[in-house]
C-alpha cells in the first residue's frame, strides 16, 4: 500500500471520528467507562469477523511490547481523558487533550519529515479546533483544577506516542487491532464496574451505541492504524483538528446544534491548516521527502 493511499485511510479514520458526538449524544446517560466497554467489544467483534477468514486472530501473537503499546494507547488514552473529565470542567480538559494531532506533528521531526508547513497548518488547526471547543469564549485554567489539567496533557502524549510510534511496528498486520479493542473493551468493563454505576440503555440508545461501535471507536481504529503505519504522519495529525469541526456540522446537520459565526471560522482555519500541511500532496512538486 503506498503511502497517498495510507494517508487516505487515516483521513477515513478523521472522517468516522465526526459521528463520534452525535452518537454519543443520542446514547443517552450511559456512563462513559461502560460505554467504552461496550463500543469496544462490539469494534472488536466487527474485526475478528472481518479477519476470519484469513484467520486474523494469528495476528494477535506479538511481542509484548507491541500488546503494550497498542492497549496502552486504546485503553491509556480513553480512561485517562474520562479521568480528566472528572477532575476538570469540560471545556478546558477537552481542550487540553486536543493537543495530541499537534504532538503527532512535532514528533515527526523525530523521523526527519516534519517541515514548516507542516507545523504552520497544525497551529492554524490548534485555533480553529480550540474555537469550537470554546465556542469563542475564553477559558481561564484554575490552579484547583491542575490534578485534571495534567490528566488531560498525559492524555494527548499517550495518544501521539501510540500514533508515532506504531510507524515503529508497520510489520505488525493492522488484524492485531481487533485483540487490542477486545483489552480494552475488557479492562474498560473492570475500570466501569470499580468507578462507576451500570446503566441499561434503552431503545434508541443501543443503535447509538452499536453505531459507536461500527464506527468511531470500531472501523476508525483499523483506518487509523494504516495511516499512522503507512501514511504521511504530519499531514494526518494537521488533519485531525478536522473531526471536531466535522463533528459540529454533523450536530447542525442532525438540528442538535446552530451555525454560528464561530464554526465558520474554525472551518476556515481548519480548512487552511490542513490544505497547507498536505500541499505536497494536492500540489506535488519536485522535492520529495519521507516520513
Amino acid at each position: 500500500m503506498g503511502q497517498t493511499t495510507a494517508t487516505l485511510a487515516g483521513f477515513g479514520a478523521i472522517v468516522l471520528w465526526a459521528l463520534l458526538a452525535l452518537f454519543t449524544t443520542f446514547s443517552g446517560d450511559v456512563p462513559p467507562l461502560q460505554l467504552l466497554a461496550m463500543c469496544f467489544a462490539i469494534g472488536g467483534a466487527l474485526g475478528g469477523l472481518a479477519g476470519l477468514r484469513r484467520r486474523g486472530w494469528r495476528a494477535w501473537r506479538q511481542p509484548l511490547r507491541v500488546w503494550a503499546l497498542g492497549v496502552g494507547g486504546l485503553f491509556g488514552y480513553h480512561l485517562l481523558y474520562v479521568l480528566a473529565l472528572r477532575n476538570a470542567p469540560a471545556v478546558q480538559a477537552s481542550l487540553i487533550a486536543y493537543l495530541w494531532p499537534l504532538l503527532i506533528v512535532l514528533f515527526s521531526a523525530l523521523g526527519a519529515g516534519l517541515r514548516p508547513h507542516h507545523l504552520i497548518g497544525a497551529l492554524l488547526g490548534l485555533a480553529g479546533a480550540a474555537l469550537i471547543v470554546t465556542g469563542g469564549q475564553g477559558v481561564s485554567l484554575s490552579s484547583e483544577y491542575a490534578t485534571g489539567y495534567a490528566i488531560a496533557l498525559v492524555a494527548a502524549f499517550f495518544w501521539s506516542s501510540y500514533s508515532v510510534l506504531s510507524r515503529r511496528f508497520a510489520s505488525v498486520p493492522t488484524d492485531a487491532v481487533t485483540g487490542f479493542c477486545l483489552a480494552t473493551a475488557l479492562l474498560s468493563a473492570l475500570a466501569h464496574l470499580g468507578l462507576e454505576e451500570t446503566v441499561r440503555p434503552a431503545g434508541i440508545e443501543w443503535l447509538a451505541i452499536l453505531g459507536l461501535g461500527l464506527g468511531p471507536v470500531g472501523l476508525a481504529f483499523f483506518l487509523w492504524d494504516i495511516g499512522v503505519k503507512r501514511g504521511d504522519l504530519p499531514v494526518l495529525g494537521a488533519a485531525s483538528y478536522a473531526a471536531p469541526l466535522l463533528s459540529t456540522l454533523v450536530l447542525i446537520a442532525a438540528g442538535q446544534a446552530e451555525l454560528t459565526w464561530v464554526v465558520a471560522v474554525a472551518c476556515l482555519l481548519i480548512t487552511a491548516g490542513a490544505a497547507l500541511a498536505a500541499k505536497d500532496m494536492i500540489w506535488p512538486g519536485k522535492t520529495t521527502y519521507k516520513t
